[in-house]
């Protein structure tokens, strides 16, 4: 998740900055860069990698008297984490700093390409400064030029655009993603968050979508489609690790309501109107490769099974689940016409790297997908996939499982299409689907709430229960391992018609039964084993879009088209389960007990 900043007045500029930035680490990124202008001055400069290297770049870097400036930590999405790429992106006299996606980017470089911009970077943000600084010389002023500039955007962004044609002025926009404004005095500040401004601002104004303007010494003009509005500050907060969980209890809770946006991130690029398309993979990637070997531990574990459904179904191509930590000890029988996929959220797996460099050793193909460029894993692969999910706080995953998920189907979609196994009217089906997770994703008030009210019944008994069919069935899994993590609950996560081969024995009324039923796959069948629990007495919790008279507890999901729709819904009330659960218990949800969110150690 990217970050920004901004700082318009006469104290020094470059260490406001990378201050700043180094308040939104929490964030993640890959590269970052700042740009400022004082007087005719303008300077820029950018690094790859932590921002102890920008902080090296610019130490001999100082400023003095009044100047505007802007700064930037990017995690990749469109194009490498390379200097070209990171932020701020540089027109002819003009910087800008973004988050969020330009859906229409690629239709608006092509525009300004054929009028003979040259562009240096692989990203969506250059656009909008180039398209900014076409709009100026036919525009009577700076302001008229950035509005129509916003006004052929389409898609999510927080903006921030200096320019030479103005030098005391910082431009601003928000539009989807988050952006906030600070002053002390005529001092003016600019973030993605409050972290980077507190102690330094007094009072803040958050952005609503759609507000745009400008900053001048002591002055700042806000816009929305109306015209000119007013605005009231308010007093900041001075808890800075409040400040970066954004209001919700815990950072575990944030990340499950982020899912919902990292989701477009992790499409971005590669769900193509009729399409799937992953620039990270040669054409001939799967050229002589007949089937897929996956290893990968924990909750990747959990986002690797689902997908093993998923590439025999749609890519029809054989695919088995190994975890990693036993996969080395069985003398596994390696070809090299399978593909070997690791999946970690780190990249610094000890087990799963281990694997992958056996792999590599019989002469196997190997891809990793990942949340972390440069990583071991990454480093290691023949080829990555990032999940582009941002940092993750919360030990226990939540939106690295979502987006490692989305990537295997995405994946699977990829492989049928590359072979020729699928038809297109598979394809425009599941990519309808995917365009539509997002919103199966978003947690609102009402499930929140309904999951927190019925999590007082599941604070005692023998244990949980977690059981679906089918890619439901691996969710079930993960679902049973959240509870685990943080409520130090037992459970235990099954394939619905196991029950009646052993575990059905367990049943009675402390017995706590998690029964993912979706409409769309298989629900006769689960609602036949849910009954033979309940007939003896089990306590059910049911999730399903269908009312179902013998369940304790009904949470009713709202998507039924499409299984993955529902898998993704589900996912979320799982994770809800869990950490209302644990709240309750009073249980450090961030950190739970003897857990470390990377595990580097065999």
């Amino acid at each position: 998740m990217c970050g920004i900043v901004g700082y318009l007045g006469k104290n020094e500029k470059k260490e406001i900055l990378l201050d700043g930035l180094q308040e939104l680490e929490y964030r993640g990124y890959d590269s970052a860069g700042i740009a400022v202008i004082e007087g005719d001055k303008l300077n820029n400069f950018k690094a790859i990698g932590k921002l102890e290297n920008l902080r090296e770049k610019t130490k001999a870097y100082h400023t003095e008297g009044f100047g505007i400036s802007i700064g930037h930590t990017r995690w990749a999405t469109h194009g490498k984490p390379t200097e070209l790429n990171a932020h701020p992106h540089l027109g002819a006299y003009s910087y800008v700093v973004h988050n969020g996606i330009i859906e229409n980017y690629q239709e608006l470089k092509t525009e300004l390409q054929a009028d003979g911009v040259n562009f240096l970077s692989q990203t969506d943000t250059e656009t909008i400064v180039h398209l900014f600084e076409k709009e100026h010389k036919s525009s009577d002023s700076v302001f008229a030029a950035f509005e129509k500039t916003l006004s052929k955007l389409d898609g999510a962004y927080a903006t921030l655009l200096i320019t030479e044609a103005d030098p005391d002025t910082i431009y601003f926009a928000k539009h989807g993603s988050p952006m906030l404004v600070g002053f002390n005095g005529d001092d003016v500040y600019f973030a993605s968050s409050d972290t980077p401004i507190i102690g330094k601002a007094t009072e803040v104004y958050y952005l609503e979508d759609g507000e745009y303007g400008y900053a001048k010494e002591g002055v700042l003009k806000l816009f929305d489609a109306n015209g000119e509005k007013s605005f009231t500050k308010q007093a900041l907060t001075a808890d800075k690790v409040s400040a970066q969980k954004e209001g919700y209890r815990f950072f575990m809770e944030k990340e499950i309501y982020e899912q919902s946006s990292v989701m477009g991130d992790t499409m971005m690029g590669r769900v193509l109107d009729d399409t799937i398309n992953f620039e990270e993979l040669d054409k001939d990637f799967f050229e002589n490769i007949y089937a897929i070997k996956i290893c990968a531990c924990g909750t990747s574990y959990h986002s690797a099974l689902a997908s093993s459904y998923l590439f025999e179904r749609i890519g029809k191509m054989r695919c088995d689940v190994e975890i990693a930590s036993e996969f080395r000890y069985k003398e596994p029988f390696l070809t090299e016409k399978t593909l070997f996929i690791t999946i970690s959220q780190s990249g610094e797996t000890a087990d799963t790297l281990e694997a992958l460099k056996m792999a590599k050793r019989a002469g196997m193909r190997t891809l990793s997908i990942c949340n972390v460029d440069n990583s071991s894993i990454v480093r290691e692969s023949d080829a990555a996939i990032l999940t582009r999910a941002g940092i993750e706080k919360g030990v226990a995953s939540t939106k690295a499982f979502a987006t490692q998920s989305m990537v295997l189907w995405m994946l699977a979609l990829y492989v049928g299409q590359t072979k020729n196994t699928i038809s297109q009217e598979l394809i425009k089906n599941e990519i309808d689907a995917m365009i539509h997770t997002p919103k199966a994703l978003i947690v609102t008030d009402k499930l929140h709430e309904k999951v927190h009210r019925l999590s007082k019944r599941y604070l005692h008994g023998h244990g949980f229960f977690f059981i679906g069919r089918d890619i439901f069935f691996p969710l079930a899994l993960e679902g049973a391992l959240k509870l685990k993590e943080i409520s130090y609950m037992h459970a235990e996560g099954y394939p619905a018609g196991e029950m009646k081969h052993g575990p059905i024995a367990l049943a009675d009324s402390e017995l706590f039964t998690i029964a993912l039923m979706p409409k769309s796959m298989h629900y006769d069948k689960i609602k036949s084993n849910v009954e033979e629990l309940s007939a003896r007495d089990a306590t059910i919790c049911a999730i399903s879009p269908l009312p179902f008279d013998l369940a304790d507890d009904f949470i009713q999901t709202n998507y039924d088209s499409h299984p993955m729709l529902e898998y993704f819904e589900m996912m979320v009330v799982t994770q809800l389960l869990a950490l209302e659960i644990s709240v309750r218990l009073g249980n450090d949800v961030d950190m739970p007990r003897n857990l470390a969110k990377s595990v580097t150690v065999e």
